[in-house]
Formats: C-alpha cells, structure tokens, sequence
C-alpha cells in the first residue's frame, strides 16, 4: 500500500507541505501573525507559557518536534530576545533535520514594524523552498495517523470508536503507525491494554502512567470531572461506558510501546504498529501533541463535535444522526441502524485516509483552526504528587 507525499531530507513523509512560524514566547504574538497574513500555508504556534526556560523545557521539546513534524517543509522561529528561549533552541534540531529553517530576533531587528518586515522576507524564501517540492510515491510504513475521540456520547461507543479500531487494525496490518492518546480516557481498561503490550515492560508503562495520569486529575480538594455535560446528554452514563468507548478505537493489535512527553523530551515512534502515548485529552494541546510524535493526520471520533488543526489534517467520524453535519468527513450511523458493520465503516475511513493522505483535503480543511495549544505538565504538582520523571527513549 502506498501514497504520494512530501519526501523530507531526514526521510519522512508529509502528506501536507505547511510552513510553521513558531513564537517562543507570547510577546511576539501579533509578529508572528501579521507575517503569517503574507504567507501561504502558514501555521502559528506561540508559546503562551513563559519566556523563562527554567521549567519548561516539555513546551520546548514540543515546538521542536512540531517544527519537525514531517507536514512541515520550512520553519521561522521568533522570539524577541528579553526571554531566555534564545530561537537557535529550535532552529538548530530542525535545522539537523535537513530542513530550512530561520530565526527573528525582534531587539535585533530595530521593533516590531521593522521585524515583521525582515520576517516576510525570510518566510518568502521558506515559501519559495516549499512550492519547489512535489510529492512521491512512497510505502504506507512512513505515515503516522493520531487517534482521538471527543464529545463522546452513545453512538461513540457503538459505531465511530469501534470503526476507527478497524481501521486502525487494517492499517497496522498495512505497515503503518498509529498513535492513540487520552491515557485518562483508558482508566479501568488496564488490564484489556495490558493484554496486548509487546512485553512486560511496555505493560509495566502502561499501567504505571495511566496511574500518573489519574493522579493528576484527582488532587485531593481538587477533582476534575471526568463526563462532560456534553457526555451525559449524549447518554453515558458511567465513566465506565466511556473508558470502554475509547478503548474501541485503539483497535485490537499488540501495543509496541507507551510515548512518554516530559521535561527530558519526546519520545516517538520505533518502528511501525500501535502505540499508546501522553497526549492529552485536551483536543488543542492533543493536536500539537500528535505533531510532537509524528503524525500527519488524526482521526477524530465524536457526537459530532470536532476541532480542526491547520498543522495535522483531522478525518472526523460520527454515528449519532442527530449531529451529522457537513463538517463530518465519514457517516457511521448506519452501524446504528444495524445496516452496516464496523468492519464496512473502518474500510471506509481506511480509504479515507489514504485520500487525505494523497492530498485530498478533509470537509472542512481550511477553515474553523482551533488554537494550536501548546500543554505542559506543572512540574511543582509532579513532584507534589510524587510522579518521577523518566528519561525518554
């Protein structure tokens, strides 16, 4: 199985050919977005955290590995030069990929007018690399699809979760990746996931950081509810029933390995299969975590509710007829109705993959962009909690 995609000098494969201009921290905002306006196929990324690295190094690791994301041909990375995230933190390991990337230093560059007049410049000659690249043919082991559910309700774990499953189990069986997320999502499924690790190790990380994950989220004094409103009216009942729910769309092959995202940086993956990961149930900062691994594109499950990423193109997948709208790229109310299987509808969505993949746009590409959210863990409530920090791989 193959598909036409953007062959990038460190040999992988986009299936969209983005430029990201990234702001290290939030000062530069508005310079970033007023250069943005020139450029075709631009896509902001700003740090909102702070300019002071000291505790932030997560963020850092993800703006570099979303500038390495494979659906970006060229990067320009700002800053404004009284934070201490000197823009050479990122450039230089995208750089390392082979790719063209420039950095903006505002103090450097005479104010905000002058910046932004230097930052079209460098941008245009990015743009100008971008459009001298074609796409190639090449094998379905280079594509990396993210996996998410949102606005979960009854017909999402009955018909679009278990039919992405399918089609997660049908690309895997192909030669390609896949990533799910949302470790919060999976409380109660350990053992089921456990099953399915590649070894005792990988079932000893999957236990070990969902159980982080859920202390996160139930600080004594300080519990997060885990059914959204949207949830209940939608007709879950339990947090069972959504656990289970987002179990289905993790598909049923061996699980090669859990994605770790902290402070010593990113982990991806391998070699080709289903990976678990830290990607967060958080649809903005899941995206940007989507990126971080790898991947090219998402499929997103829901009642109908989505978010779209400018970065990583999402395939949005519904059975609740009550919702489909033309924002929803695959129907799968007919597995409510009983007229088609899960089976059917994950072909589907498999062959919707690949035309995405090919460069074929999702139903609503180019416009609603929720933010391009960048998430980091609070290192002081780590230590509170007592979750150690584990080198990544």
């Amino acid at each position: 199985m193959k598909f036409h995609g953007y062959l990038r000098p460190d040999g992988s494969v986009g299936i969209r050919n983005k430029i990201l201009i990234i702001s290290v921290d939030e000062c530069c905002e508005g310079i970033a977005r007023k250069i943005s306006e020139e450029i075709d196929n631009a896509v902001i990324v700003t740090n909102h955290y702070t300019c002071m690295l000291g505790g932030n190094e997560e963020i850092l690791s993800n703006m570099i590995s979303a500038g390495c994301n494979p659906n970006v041909a060229g990067v320009l990375v700002i800053a404004m030069g009284c934070g201490s995230i000197h823009p050479d933190l990122v450039a230089d390991p995208v750089n390392k990929t082979g790719k063209l990337s420039k950095t903006l230093v505002c103090f450097k560059n005479g104010g905000t007018k002058a910046t932004i007049k230097k930052g079209i410049e460098l941008a245009k000659e990015i743009e100008i690399y971008a459009n001298s690249l074609g796409r190639q043919l090449v094998d379905i082991s280079k594509l990396v699809v993210g996996v998410k559910c949102g606005g979960s309700d009854t017909s999402s774990g009955i018909a679009s979760n278990p039919s992405v499953g399918k089609a997660v189990d049908l690309l895997v069986d192909a030669g390609a990746t896949a990533v799910s997320g949302e470790l919060f999502e999976l409380i109660g499924c350990e053992d089921a996931l456990c099953k399915r690790a590649v070894s005792e190790e990988v079932a000893s990380d999957i236990r070990q950081l969902i159980s982080d994950e859920e202390k996160r989220w139930s600080v004594p004094g300080a519990a997060v509810e885990t059914m959204s409103i949207g949830n209940s009216i939608g007709g879950l009942t339990t947090i069972e029933e959504k656990s289970l729910g987002a179990l289905a769309k993790t598909g049923s092959r061996p699980i090669e390995g859990v994605l770790r995202f902290n402070q010593l940086g990113y982990e991806k993956p391998t070699k080709p299969g289903m990976y678990l990961s830290e990607a967060t149930m958080l649809c903005g900062g899941s995206a940007m975590h989507f990126a971080a691994v790898g991947a090219q594109l998402i499929l997103w499950t829901s009642g109908a509710a989505g978010f779209n990423n400018p970065l990583i193109p999402v395939i949005r997948v519904s059975g609740n007829e009550d919702l489909i709208n033309e924002d929803i790229d695959i129907d799968a109310t007919k597995v409510m109705k009983g007229e088609k299987s899960c089976d059917d509808i994950g072909k589907m969505i498999l062959e919707e993959v690949l035309k995405v993949a090919n460069g074929e746009k999702t139903k609503i590409e180019d416009i609603g962009y929720s933010y391009c959210s960048l998430i980091q863990k609070d290192i002081r409530l780590e230590h509170y909690l007592g979750i150690g920090i584990k080198k990544c791989k």
